[in-house]
């Protein structure tokens, strides 16, 4: 029995599943007879914590079931890390064939080796979308700016490297457990996020389910912005006509009601090859706010979730940010460092008479630059078990000031100092996460916040994807308007004609 649970934006889709994994576990099924398999490590984690929290159970041992596919492929396949590519043996190889490649890794997620080089990420995404690697080619040569021929090379020589190693890649994985003739059995088989899954994952759970007593396979096809990375969402679509039921969570608890939800619907109706479905946003009403420019967006209270197509559009939020004192990450980053800020609070609990201990104190002096005694920078005469008060490492330890922070850290730059004393003087909470998030579209996946600002500018690339495959780009906008829990801003492009118009 095969079903797929449709789950819109905020529904609950995955408190859904688990719901059914808990009816499944009350009725005397052990979890390990239960696969959960989400396209993202995080979402997997996530979902293991969740039911072991719930069921009081061991996430590691109980839950071994709850991954990534390739996790899952890597573990039955009795892989280890020394056989596995690395990005050090992909810079050998760069170099036996005369092209520079960065150092990088596998991603668990979808497969695709995260590199610079275009010429590995096109072999990478043929053989995740099961096509001939030529013939991949052909189809998009509109678009790429390398050679047939070398490319052709490239991949041979790269199939003989990695024989000759005994190495493998994540997607050798993938075909690897596709062709074992064994395969776990399973009670219940779970799929998350399955619009995000490519042709060889598809292969991968259809070869799972086939030992499935039953299957849910649950996503949101409005929400399948990977293309680029071999997801294949007409594939989940097309199984409508080949599962027992189809079932869709029609109250949102994320969407509120009024311009947020409407324009979110008139994004997602130009999408021509889609579920059809429908769900209630909540009875309260959103706000929906437009801007010319960023100098009129007002981010000065509650927490914000800044949305691009390309990191390289928030530049100008940074900026914004930088002036006006707020606290923000960009990139996995705080926009001050978390050993700055520490060093910071401890040296005003250390000027009220707090003891500190040795590793405190060490940070600190990294930032009291001439204010400490040239042999007494490191900290080492201070003993890694005892702790100090500020008066005694004046006396004995080369500390030359208990002023307040800014006269005392000359080792800050006066850009940094500045941006500092704005985000305390309009009372930021610098000892907590960020209140702005800036992030890509594709990076704030899952992600939602009170306020939401929606960027609309455009990439070449992006251009391009909107001239032969519009529903690629009406997808990873209607995700980025149904982030918003409360309201939705959304700032004009700096040129019309490179932008996706909202």
């Amino acid at each position: 029995m095969k079903t797929i649970i449709l789950g819109p934006p905020g529904t609950g889709k995955t408190t859904t599943l688990l719901n059914l994994v808990d009816q499944f576990i009350q009725q005397g099924i052990r979890p390990k007879q239960i696969g959960y398999f989400s396209f993202t490590r995080k979402a997997a984690r996530e979902a293991a914590t969740r039911a072991a929290e719930k069921f009081g159970l061991d996430a590691e041992k109980d839950l071994e079931n709850f991954r990534t596919l390739h996790s899952y492929a890597f573990s039955r396949l009795a892989m280890t890390k020394e056989k596995m590519m690395t990005g050090d043996d992909y810079k050998e190889f760069g170099k036996l064939v005369g092209i520079p490649i960065k150092t990088g890794k596998h991603s668990e997620e979808d497969g695709t080796f995260n590199s610079d080089n275009e010429y590995l990420t096109i072999m990478n995404t043929a053989r995740v979308k099961r096509m001939d690697l030529l013939e991949y080619y052909d189809s998009r040569q509109n678009i790429l700016d390398i050679e047939r021929d070398t490319l052709y090379l490239l991949s041979e020589e790269l199939k003989r490297y990695k024989k000759e190693k005994g190495l493998k890649d994540f997607t050798d994985l993938l075909e690897d457990f596709i062709a074992q003739e064994t395969k776990q059995s399973f009670e219940a088989l779970f799929i998350d996020e399955a619009q995000d899954l490519s042709l060889i994952q598809w292969e991968m759970v259809r070869s799972m389910w086939a030992n499935a007593k039953k299957t849910y396979i649950a996503g949101d096809d409005d929400q399948a912005i990977f293309k680029w990375a071999g997801a294949d969402v007409d594939h989940f679509i097309a199984l409508k006509e080949e599962v027992n039921d189809i079932k869709v969570l029609d109250q949102s608890y994320r969407i509120p009601g009024g311009p947020i939800h409407e324009l979110s619907q008139k994004i997602i109706s130009k999408v021509q090859n889609r579920f059809d479905k429908d769900y209630k946003p909540r009875t309260e009403h959103g706000i929906l706010k437009r801007y010319s420019d960023v100098t009129q967006v007002d981010m000065s209270k509650g927490n914000w979730l800044v949305l691009s197509s390309a990191n390289h559009f928030l530049d100008d939020v940074k900026d914004l940010c930088e002036l006006q004192g707020w606290y923000y990450q960009h990139r996995g980053c705080n926009s001050v460092p978390l050993k700055l800020l520490m060093a910071l609070n401890n040296w005003e609990h250390w000027r009220k008479g707090d003891l500190l201990g040795h590793v405190e104190i060490k940070n600190i002096y990294e930032y009291l630059g001439s204010n400490v005694l040239p042999g007494f920078k490191t900290g080492k005469l201070l003993h890694s078990d005892d702790k100090y008060t500020l008066k005694e490492c004046m006396e004995k330890y080369g500390l030359l000031t208990d002023k307040v922070w800014y006269e005392s850290f000359d080792g800050l730059d006066t850009v940094t100092e500045n941006y500092i004393r704005n985000m305390r003087a309009n009372g930021e909470m610098i000892n907590k996460n960020p209140r702005i998030i800036m992030s890509t579209i594709h990076g704030a996946k899952g992600g939602e916040a009170d306020n939401v600002l929606l960027m609309q500018d455009l990439t070449n690339a992006a251009l391009e994807t909107m001239s032969y495959d519009p529903d690629e780009l009406h997808r990873l906008f209607y995700t980025g308007a149904t982030r918003a829990k409360r309201e939705l801003h959304v700032l004009d492009p700096k040129n019309f004609d490179r932008a996706y118009i909202l």
